[in-house]
Formats: structure tokens, C-alpha cells, sequence
């Protein structure tokens, strides 16, 4: 089957916002407990996180432009991202709350110098509920480039709403960037509580990421 082709303009340079971080922001609970297990832990800090939201607060703490385009909940978890984002200097006008779903968490340990055990709460949550018709033209032509991720791709719909903003993004002239952000436990290929592998060899995958390889300026996260 022939790919379908996507129109794109040349990559414009002078546009207000440099960077548009779209998918995976939640909230991170780090045990304080150094190098104790998950279950012993007594205490944790709160922190933003999610590939796409440290990128976008990221990028912004380094003087570039950032927008998040993502869902957030309701609840107090997801008024805290949004405070936090805003905090950092993220434009925020692609962030979408919505009352039907949770923000997502994740629990995780700090066992130095290489172990991070973690636990993703991420059933059906916010950030994986972005649209097709949430990808805002008039918004992505002020800026030079989208950044997607391969999370963003693992459940149909968001393939969708990943698709329409790869669309637009290369219609409006934005480069596009993906970080592979390849979280086994998200897809579905291990056990719900094993977050902590970071590589399960899947065919599935690979097929999944494959047709947006032509559309992308981009790749980073290649060591997983």
C-alpha cells in the first residue's frame, strides 16, 4: 500500500514560540527514603513530570519558547501542572483540562546510581485524551517545531491525535521531533506494576512507529 503523503512547507526560523511539547505530563512522587524499596518508603516529594512536560520546562529553563500541548484533570494534581508550567514560563494554551479523567502519577524510587524503581498510575488518564481537533493550526504555525512522543502513539486514539498534529505541524512549515520515550509497561508488554523496563523487543511497535519515520526532522530517546 502506498504511504500517504503529508503536505508540508519549508521549516520557518522566526516564529514567537520555539518549541510545542505534545503527550505525557503527570506527576512525579520521588521516595525520600534513599535506596529504600517502594514498600518501605515512608515519605515522597512532588515533582512535574512526563517526558513531554520535562522537555517543555526544560527547554524553557534554557531560555527557549514553550508551549504544552496535553490533557491534565480536574483535580488538585492537575492544577498543580498547570501552576507548575506556568511557574516555569510554559505557555499553557494547549492544555486542555477535562473532568473525566485523572491526572496521571508515578511513584517512584531513587536507588543511586542506576536504579529508579517506579509505578505508573496511568489508567485511561488525562494526558492520553488529547483530540484530533485539539491540534490547533492557528496556534502551531507560531512555532518552530512540534515534539511528539512514541507513548503518544500507543493507544488508537492518540495515534489519531498525534497523526492530525504531525499534520498540521509539516502543513504550517514546524519541524517535527519525536522522543521514543519507549515505557514497555504503556504499551501493554509487561506486568502493570513493572515500570522499571525500559526494553521489551516488539514487532508491534516497531510497526506502529514506522509510518511516521518520513515526517520527522528528529529521534531522540534511540538508546531504548
Amino acid at each position: 500500500m502506498m504511504k500517504e503523503m503529508t503536505e508540508t512547507r519549508p521549516i520557518a526560523t522566526n516564529r514567537a514560540l520555539d518549541l510545542i511539547c505534545m503527550g505525557r505530563v503527570a506527576v512525579d512522587f520521588y521516595a525520600e527514603q534513599i535506596h529504600s524499596p517502594l514498600e518501605e518508603a515512608q515519605s515522597f516529594s512532588r515533582y512535574l513530570g512526563g517526558c513531554a512536560g520535562n522537555i517543555s520546562v526544560g527547554t524553557s529553563r534554557l531560555g527557549l519558547q514553550s508551549a504544552m500541548f496535553s490533557c491534565i484533570g480536574t483535580d488538585d494534581m492537575g492544577v498543580f501542572l498547570r501552576k507548575q508550567l506556568q511557574r516555569e514560563g510554559v505557555d499553557t494554551t494547549l492544555l486542555r483540562s477535562t473532568p473525566d479523567h485523572l491526572t496521571g502519577l508515578v511513584v517512584l524510587g531513587v536507588s543511586p546510581p542506576d536504579r529508579f524503581p517506579l509505578i505508573f498510575y496511568r489508567e485511561n488518564c488525562a494526558d492520553m485524551q488529547i483530540r484530533p481537533e485539539d491540534a490547533d493550526p492557528l496556534f502551531i504555525r507560531r512555532a518552530k517545531a512540534l515534539q511528539i512522543t512514541g507513548t503518544g502513539l500507543s493507544t488508537e486514539s492518540m495515534y489519531k491525535a498525534t497523526k492530525q498534529a504531525v499534520r498540521v505541524a509539516k502543513k504550517e512549515g514546524c519541524a517535527v521531533i519525536i522522543d521514543i520515550d519507549y515505557r514497555p509497561v504503556l504499551w501493554g508488554l509487561t506486568e502493570r506494576g513493572d515500570g522499571e523496563s525500559r526494553f521489551v523487543a516488539s514487532a508491534s511497535v516497531t510497526h506502529v512507529l514506522q509510518p511516521f519515520l518520513s515526517d520527522l526532522d528528529l529521534i531522540i530517546g534511540t538508546e531504548e
